[in-house]
C-alpha cells in the first residue's frame, strides 16, 4: 500500500522545509544577495521549528506541546487513564525511574523515547541527590527490619 503525496509530505514536512530553506539562504549567498543572513536566522528560528511543531513526529509533538494545549487538563484527574503515569507525582527521582520502566515495559515508550527520558532523568540528578536517596534507603532498611524484630 502506498503513501499518497500528501502523507509523504507530512511524514517530511519538516525535512523538506529545511532543505528549502538552507537553498533559499545558499542561493541569497552566492548571489550576493545582502538578505542571505537573514534568511538563514528567520528560516532556522522560525520556520523550520514552527513546522517541526506542526508536522513533526508524534513523539517529538508530545515533548513540545503542553497538556492544556493538546486539549487535556493537567489538573483533571477524573478523566486521565489510571495506569497513566506521564508525570510521577513524587520528585524522587528512583520512583521517577521505575515510573519510566513501568512505561516502557508496558509499551507506552518506543526504545528512542525510553533512552532520551532517561538520560535526562539522569542528567538532572546530582550526587547529592544520589547520596540523599541512599542515605534515606538505608533508614527505611533498618526501620523495617526493627519493625520486623518487634514483631
Amino acid at each position: 500500500m502506498s503513501a499518497s503525496p500528501a502523507d509523504r509530505f507530512r511524514e517530511n514536512a519538516t525535512g523538506i522545509v529545511s532543505t528549502l530553506v538552507t537553498g533559499i539562504w545558499l542561493a541569497a549567498l552566492f548571489t550576493g544577495q545582502d538578505w542571505w543572513l537573514a534568511a538563514l536566522l528567520f528560516g532556522y528560528v522560525v520556520v523550520v521549528p514552527l513546522t517541526a511543531l506542526l508536522f513533526g513526529d508524534e513523539s517529538d509533538v508530545d515533548e513540545w506541546w503542553d497538556e492544556e494545549v493538546k486539549g487535556l487538563d493537567p489538573l483533571d484527574t477524573s478523566t486521565a487513564d489510571e495506569t497513566d503515569d506521564t508525570a510521577p507525582s513524587d520528585a524522587d527521582t528512583s520512583d521517577a525511574l521505575a515510573t519510566l520502566r513501568d512505561r516502557y515495559a508496558r509499551g507506552d515508550l518506543t526504545d528512542e523515547q525510553f533512552e532520551r527520558k532517561l538520560d535526562r532523568l539522569l542528567e538532572s540528578e546530582s550526587l547529592e541527590d544520589v547520596e540523599d536517596r541512599r542515605r534515606r534507603e538505608r533508614r527505611e532498611t533498618t526501620r523495617d527490619r526493627e519493625t520486623e524484630r518487634e514483631r
